[in-house]
């Protein structure tokens, strides 16, 4: 045996594939995080919050759309404060407050048909903000 050849396994690099997110799971995401936020704030550590911030980060992040990186990297922060024992709630109302203004700023530059409810996600979050800041 050649005692340069190499003795660990090959694995073949894995495609990185991007995400393609179609007009009807757009509109279910954005039903489902309305939903979710019908009902307040999840808890911390809440799984389903924490897999709805998780999947909106994905799709933000394969979008084509501009404007988009301050809602990703708010939405990073707001994982990490759901996450993390010591949060302030003043915390998490600042971070609601920003997404939510940043997805209105979203919503007025929007002409298709997610204008309406990207709006009304906003109102939520800022809603939820001005709640919890209290």
């Amino acid at each position: 045996m050649d005692s340069t050849a190499s003795t660990s396994p090959t694995t073949p690099p894995v495609p990185n594939v991007p995400l393609d997110v179609t007009d009807q799971q757009n509109s279910a995401l954005l039903d489902d995080t309305l939903a979710l936020l019908s009902n307040g704030v999840p808890e911390k550590n809440d799984q389903h919050g924490l897999q709805e911030i998780e999947r909106w980060e994905q799709v933000l992040r394969a979008s084509e759309r501009t404007g988009l990186a301050k809602i990703i990297q708010e939405l990073v922060t707001l994982r990490e404060q759901l996450t993390t024992a010591d949060t302030s709630p003043h915390a998490l109302a600042e971070t609601l407050a920003t997404l939510g203004a940043e997805t209105s700023k979203v919503a007025d530059e929007t002409t298709d048909g997610y204008s309406g409810p990207l709006a009304q996600l906003g109102k939520q979050l800022i809603k939820l903000g001005s709640a919890l800041s209290r």
